[in-house]
């Protein structure tokens, strides 16, 4: 499979790029862009071999069922660095700004993965919280300082829902000035998952809130997912409240959920088409048009293709008039509302799939059926540029 290559003619050097079209018949007006990468990768466990006490890791010790030894855990570093070296590079040659991640098992693990070769010169640096996830599975983010700053962050935890209070319980609470107080774990929690992690900065000048994510998996119910979904958004509802509507947003993560489900276009309150979107608190989301229209996922589940994998944008990161069925160019977009969404895709390189057998053109994953593979994820990544004027 080819990589996959965007519509948008763009000259480009590293993050500052050039476009030009003619004024007049006598002279020409160019302008000045930065561009910036955001992208995430599910790292399908990438764990340690060493038993974390109160975690189920028991698989992956080299006496459990994958045999997980430091051989495999080595080259599980180096493969997930392969790629995470490679995401955005099409277009930027330092790679994302913002790199959301799911399925590492702590910190060691993200420290260790940073030090492979091919991410030691990348300055990134790393924002983790450790989570009551019984698996030990968890959400993280890497972000490069010289483009994105990090001015605050928090850890929200999931709450069930009681049936007297189906939705009303949330990981957090807000005072009448907006300031935000997480709350420790409640109520239910005979099923702790992951909860929802909040980086908040500066990118091109402008404050930005991502939330990483790693929503209850396909083994859960339904319901599970639109829950999460809908302590999400009103998450986002009340970081618009703390800045005073001065504040942009991305979503990312495994949300467990294809585009198209109520999780997002209800709870979430996604749009598909740009014109559709009502204002800076509703979210765009790109994806229903990869996967319904173009029929390209980022996992696939007996022989059809999901695409759990998302990026959102919130409205005010978008020009109104964008069009997925025909990309603009950079100088038909409206910038004057700064730091815009301008493309979006799934990453892909030959090397991701199975080459042949049964299961050819999927994921390769680490392991299959108790083989040890040596591949990568049952994932593909997914990543998105936004693009400001330069002054």
């Amino acid at each position: 499979m080819k990589k996959l290559l965007f519509g948008l003619s763009l000259a480009l050097l590293c993050v500052v790029f050039m476009s030009s079209r003619p004024a007049s018949d006598a002279q020409q007006s160019q302008k000045r862009y930065a561009l910036y990468g955001v992208a995430f990768y599910n790292l399908e466990n990438l764990f340690d071999t060493i038993h974390a006490p109160g975690k189920n890791d028991y698989e992956f010790l080299p006496e459990g069922s994958y045999h997980w030894n430091g051989l495999k855990y080595k080259s599980k570093l180096a493969n997930m660095s392969k790629v995470l070296s490679e995401i955005c590079t099409d277009r930027i040659k330092a790679g994302p700004a913002i790199m959301g991640i799911s399925e590492c098992e702590n910190r060691q693990v993200l420290e260790d993965l940073l030090r492979q070769p091919s991410l030691q010169g990348r300055g990134w640096r790393i924002l983790h919280f450790e989570s009551q996830d019984r698996r030990g599975v968890e959400a993280a983010m890497f972000y490069n300082p010289r483009f994105f700053t990090l001015e605050d962050s928090l850890y929200v935890p999931y709450i069930y829902p009681t049936e007297d209070k189906p939705n009303e319980r949330l990981g957090f609470t807000q005072d009448e000035d907006g300031t935000i107080h997480v709350l420790p774990l409640y109520g239910d929690t005979t099923r702790i998952t992951r909860g929802f992690m909040v980086g908040i900065g500066r990118l091109a000048g402008e404050r930005l809130a991502v939330i990483v994510n790693h929503w209850p998996s396909r083994g859960a119910t339904s319901p599970a997912r639109e829950r999460a979904a809908w302590q999400v958004r009103q998450l986002c509802d009340a970081l618009y409240k703390r800045y005073d509507g001065d504040i942009k947003m991305i979503i990312m993560g495994d949300l467990n959920d294809d585009p198209d489900n109520i999780s997002m276009t209800e709870n979430m309150k996604c749009k598909f088409e740009a014109s559709k979107l009502e204002g800076p608190a509703d979210f765009f989301n790109p994806w229903y048009y990869t996967l319904r229209k173009k029929g390209q996922g980022t996992l696939m589940y007996q022989g059809k293709w999901n695409l759990f994998d998302q990026i959102l944008v919130s409205g005010n990161l978008v020009d109104k008039t964008y069009n997925l069925k025909k990309p603009q160019s950079v100088s038909e977009l409206d910038l004057s509302g700064g730091l815009t969404f301008l493309q979006h895709a799934i990453f892909m390189r030959d090397y991701l799939f199975q080459q042949e057998g049964k299961y050819k053109g999927t994921p390769l994953r680490t392991t299959a059926a108790g083989v040890w593979l040596n591949g990568y994820s049952d994932h593909l990544p997914t990543q998105i540029y936004l693009v400001k004027t330069l002054p």
